[in-house]
C-alpha cells in the first residue's frame, strides 16, 4: 500500500495556515503537518527525519523567515532535496534571485486562489514525466502562465 505524501505548510499567519490546508485537502490526498513559524518547520523536519515531500513555506515571517529557513533546509544533507513553493504576498528582485540559488521549486502569491495552489501543489507532487513532447507542452503552458 502506497503511503500518501507529506506537505508542510509554514506561515506564521494561523488564518493562512488553516486555508492552505482546507483548500489542498478538497483535491490532494495528502498528510498535512504545518508550522507557524521557521524554527518550528526545522524542529519538526526533525522530528519526522525530513520525512517530507514538498514544505508550502512563507517568506515574510518574524524572527527566521522563509529565506534563513529555507538556507537552514538546503544546508542539511538529508533535507536538501526536499521541494519548497514560496508562498508569499510580494518579493523583490534580491529575494528572487536568493531563493532560485536555495533551489524553491515554485512560488504562489499571497492571496492565493484554490486552483493556482492546488495545480502548483499537485505539479511538484507528480512523479516527472519523462517525454520530451509532454515536458514541451508542459513547459509552452508554464510560459503561458497557465
Amino acid at each position: 500500500m502506497a503511503t500518501l505524501p507529506v506537505i508542510m505548510i509554514v506561515d506564521d499567519d494561523p488564518m493562512n495556515l488553516m486555508m492552505a490546508q482546507t483548500i489542498l485537502e478538497m483535491k490532494i490526498k495528502a498528510e498535512f503537518v504545518t508550522a507557524d513559524s521557521g524554527q518550528a518547520c526545522l524542529q519538526k523536519l526533525q522530528e519526522r527525519n525530513g520525512q517530507v515531500d514538498l514544505i508550502l513555506l512563507d517568506i515574510a515571517m518574524p524572527g527566521m523567515d522563509g529565506i534563513q529557513t529555507l538556507t537552514r533546509i538546503r544546508q542539511h544533507p538529508g533535507w536538501k532535496n526536499i521541494f519548497v513553493i514560496f508562498l508569499t504576498a510580494a518579493a523583490d528582485k534580491t529575494t528572487i534571485v536568493r531563493a532560485a540559488q536555495l533551489k524553491v521549486k515554485d512560488y504562489v502569491k499571497k492571496p492565493f486562489t484554490p486552483d493556482d495552489l492546488i495545480s502548483r501543489v499537485e505539479k511538484h507532487l507528480a512523479p516527472p514525466i519523462d517525454d520530451p513532447e509532454i515536458q514541451d507542452i508542459f513547459k509552452a503552458l508554464d510560459n503561458l502562465g497557465l
